[in-house]
């Protein structure tokens, strides 16, 4: 049963009021440590206004920084609904498709092939360990120790890529991990060949530039995303990871059966230096820093308030002090103790207990992969269309993190009745499918409740979701070994 479904209350925390709203920070960075950044939520209740995010700077329980009016910046007019639609209706007429296709979303596409980057250079080595381990001699304990190696270096940057991004921009720390990570991924062959400490101090490095890539995603996107598209741009994203899963698992062996394990990572660590050359040439922390932004599209951008500056300082004490911040690192530990289980567990399900050949069963077994990829999307359009009905944010996130804990949980409980293996490939589909709603339910939170802070609010969160997954993994591995001993005693 998924841990999370007990945490739904906690989920965007709000203090007791009638308004409900985001939370929306000044545009000034803060001057010192005393200044209250405070968590202002506050959707309108008028349809006419759905959308917009504004800044304001009253005394409130969730605000986290009070900023001088001094230090502020004026981006552009709020826009209401009406005007947001004759500027996107403008947008869309103007020239060509391509010519007029929105920066916002070259962002996005950029981001998404990085997470699809991202997941393929992290399962090849899942495909890649067994002929190595062949051609090393290596026992099960070091295929553990070289499989656990990158969690060392992920989880140390995850907190500080949330700070880098938040402080110098998401274009240069994404660029960063990507180019980072992809070096790390070509440089594996050779440091196996060097010997076990190097591939281990290499698979670390790796673990190092992935583990900023979701801070620095999550700093950008606050930046260049308006709040109606906040949604369904995270989801498209994310499901990057899912098919760089399913692409990952699909070409390695093939890759492997032809021209040997090193060309895995070879190939796939160069893609990573041709996104880096056009992220470069394309990307920008901010719509600010775009000098060939169309202006219609900066008079969309300009209707969120939000400040692109980066920020000078993190009010560490006052962010750890509210209620939603701990919502999100506590609902992320559970959402991620499920998925890392069923990531880790998955095959040998499939082969133990459905008795696959995980070889000739490979649609099967990428089948829930893509299922996520599906309906991460799915949730991320409906998520967004509540919204400009006029439900408020917090009841939309409640709403597809309920989806995101209760699916699996049903779908998973169901596996102990079930004999047959095409009807329990359904449920762990369906219950991968129900869990990708996440990407609209807690994913998308931290860039309501703290857009100038979204990198570090992921980074804190992340960081018990790769706990989750660590601990998570191993206390499954301690159940089935004990309750196998149980069973045969009981027998």
């Amino acid at each position: 049963m998924n841990a999370g479904v007990f945490l739904l209350p906690l989920i965007s925390s709000l203090p007791p009021k009638r308004n409900n709203s985001i939370i929306s920070n000044t545009s000034k960075p803060i001057s010192n440590t005393n200044n209250e950044f405070r968590f202002f939520f506050r959707i309108s209740r008028n349809r006419r206004e759905v959308g917009r995010v504004r800044s304001d700077v009253k005394s409130e329980p969730y605000d986290i920084t009070e900023s001088k009016a001094s230090d502020s910046i004026k981006f552009g007019e709020k826009l209401s609904l009406s005007e947001v639609v004759k500027v996107k209706d403008v947008l869309e007429s103007k020239g060509s498709w391509l010519e007029e296709f929105p920066k916002r979303w070259v962002i996005v596409i950029l981001c998404f092939s990085a997470f699809l980057l991202c997941n393929m250079d992290r399962v090849n080595m899942s495909i890649a360990i067994l002929p190595m381990s062949a051609e090393y001699n290596w026992t099960p304990t070091t295929v553990g120790l070289v499989q656990s190696s990158f969690f060392w270096g992920y989880l140390l940057t995850q907190v500080a890529g949330g700070i880098w991004a938040d402080k110098v921009g998401g274009k240069a720390v994404l660029g960063f991990g990507v180019i980072w990570w992809s070096v790390a991924t070509a440089l594996t062959p050779v440091a196996a060949k060097l010997g076990l400490p190097f591939l281990l101090v290499v698979r670390a490095f790796m673990g190092i530039g992935e583990g900023v890539a979701m801070p620095a995603m999550n700093n950008i996107l606050s930046k260049w995303i308006p709040v109606s598209e906040r949604s369904r741009s995270l989801a498209l994203v994310y499901s990057g990871m899912y098919l760089g899963s399913v692409t990952g698992l699909a070409f390695s062996p093939f890759l492997i059966h032809t021209f040997g394990w090193p060309s895995v990572f070879y190939s796939f660590g160069s893609l990573g230096t041709v996104w880096f050359a056009i992220w470069i040439n394309k990307a920008y922390s901010t719509p600010l820093e775009d000098p060939q932004l169309r202006p219609e599209e900066r008079k969309l951008l300009s209707s969120d308030s939000v400040s692109r500056e980066p920020v000078k300082d993190i009010p560490w004490g006052l962010i750890l002090s509210k209620a939603p911040v701990w919502a999100l690192i506590v609902c992320h530990f559970c959402h991620n103790w499920g998925t890392f289980i069923l990531l880790t567990w998955m095959p040998t399900y499939y082969n133990q207990v459905l008795k696959f050949n995980l070889t000739e069963s490979g649609l099967l077994c990428v089948l829930p992969w893509l299922t996520m990829a599906f309906s991460a999307n799915l949730g991320g359009w409906i998520a967004d269309t509540l919204i400009s009905k006029g439900y408020s944010i917090t009841t939309v996130r409640k709403i597809m993190q309920t989806i995101g804990f209760l699916g699996p949980a049903f779908f998973l409980t169901q596996l102990s009745h079930i004999d047959s293996p095409a009807m329990a490939v359904l449920c762990m589909a369906c219950s991968q499918g129900t869990d990708a709603f996440s990407q609209s339910g807690l994913y998308s939170n931290h860039q309501d409740i703290g857009p100038r802070y979204a990198g570090v609010l992921l980074g804190l969160s992340n960081t018990a979701g790769v706990l989750a997954g660590v601990f998570g993994t191993a206390a499954t591995g301690y159940i089935l070994q004990h309750g196998l001993i149980i069973s045969l005693a009981i027998d």
